[in-house]
């Protein structure tokens, strides 16, 4: 196996504990890992050498993803403390901090903490009123929209760099346009929406309630496409949607920023509260613990055989998949897409989503793709033309051809 580099980390400072209690939450359980105590924060010495490690191991660019359960648990001093320990152990590196939060806890001291340190905030926020307090409760049951809404407007107003995260569920698949436009007038023009899947808790051999399912997640993503398509503003996207954009990757040829959409995974790593390390956010269980951060490397426990194993069991996915003309644009998925319905047997619970979705969208995505190739080639004809004129080789007056030779004058073409 090719060495893996130390790039991201995934870390849950306060474990699975929640300020709210979401009726899809999937990781609310994972408390049952952690007998030892009801209430779970990680220690600053866990923070330390986690951080030491990242920053001595790890690559030119890293970048922590703070997460939960809800992370602003752990109080805003700690996230000074991180940051004082990423310039302590710091070597150079560019280092990337986001935080994935709900939201509740946000008051303008965060605010400006995020801002004053480039934090790239991901706000769990469903869509407007009706669809986000369907499943995002408190924990006595009351919903947690307005709450939500008023400290975004917050985090906006100190130029804080906000995200939505929109999970997509059996109620809010119902309402692509009014989500989309409710999140774009309110100032988030990046979003990404999360399917959502998970076992009945009541019967391990069906899906749960809240499941969306995938005819309808295919009709959704259909909806959304077109609402981002019409958006566009001299052939450019204004709003960016992550699942798109990682898509529009594979359609020039390069590989997805997405690892759902890779044809294997386990490039990040992710540590829990107390330093154990798993091998992804949706695996945190026994059989994928890879070690803790206190006793092992994470650079080793990043290209260990048990992490390779778990990067290369992505590509097990059904013979049918070999002959799919869609493969090469999905690659069998999320890997827990296969496991949370034992009747999909191996199959992606959403493959009859993606396929719906990449046969409507495949024509304008290949003339996307089509136009930028082009743009690249004609940003590197100037990029060479200008090595030329700067060496003094050539020197065209604005009105000759352009040396490029695409029979337009130097002024209107690589001159410009």
């Amino acid at each position: 196996m090719p060495y893996e580099p130390l790039t991201s980390v995934l870390v849950k400072p306060a474990g699975p504990d929640c300020n709210m209690a979401c009726t899809y939450c999937f990781y609310y359980d994972k408390a049952s890992l952690f007998p030892e105590s009801l209430k779970h924060r990680m220690s600053e010495s866990v923070l330390e050498e986690m951080i030491k490690q990242m920053m001595q191991q790890g690559a030119k660019q890293v970048s922590f993803g703070w997460q939960g359960g809800e992370p602003t648990l752990m109080g805003l001093p700690f996230y000074r403390k991180a940051v004082q320990l990423q310039q302590k152990y710091g070597n150079g590196q560019t280092v990337g901090n986001g935080l994935q939060t709900n939201g509740i806890l946000i008051d303008n001291d965060w605010a400006k903490f995020l801002r004053d340190y480039h934090f790239l905030v991901g706000l769990s926020l469903d869509g407007p009123r009706h669809v986000h307090d369907h499943y995002r409760k408190m924990l006595g049951g009351a919903g947690s929209w307005s709450t939500v809404n008023d400290h975004l407007k917050m985090m906006l107003d100190n130029d804080v760099e906000v995200n939505a995260l929109v999970v997509v569920n059996d109620y809010s698949v119902n309402f692509p346009e009014e989500i989309y436009t409710f999140h774009k007038e309110s100032g988030l023009n990046f979003m990404q929406f999360i399917p959502c899947v998970e076992n009945d808790p009541k019967n391990t051999e069906s899906t749960a309630s809240f499941s969306v399912p995938a005819d309808r997640l295919g009709e959704f993503w259909c909806k959304l496409f077109d609402l981002w398509i019409n958006d566009f503003e001299e052939g450019k996207p204004t709003t960016s949607i992550r699942y798109f954009d990682s898509l529009f990757y594979r359609y020039v040829d390069l590989d997805a920023p997405e690892c759902t959409l890779l044809p294997s995974c386990g490039n990040y790593i992710v540590v829990e509260h107390n330093g154990d390390v798993y091998s992804c956010d949706f695996f945190v269980d026994p059989e994928w613990k890879l070690g803790n951060v206190m006793h092992e490397k994470l650079i080793d426990m990043l290209n260990s055989e048990r992490q390779h194993e778990f990067g290369r069991m992505k590509a097990n996915w059904p013979e049918e998949c070999d002959d799919c003309k869609w493969l090469k644009y999905c690659y069998g998925g999320c890997t827990k897409d296969r496991i949370r319905d034992p009747a999909d047997d191996t199959q992606n619970h959403f493959c009859e989503a993606y396929k719906t979705f990449l046969e409507y969208s495949h024509e304008t995505f290949t003339r996307l793709a089509g136009q930028w190739k082009m743009e690249q080639e004609r940003e590197a004809r100037k990029y060479r033309i200008q090595q030329l004129i700067d060496s003094g080789e050539i020197r065209p007056n604005r009105n000759d051809p352009c040396p490029c030779g695409s029979g337009l004058k130097f002024k209107r073409c690589c001159g410009k």
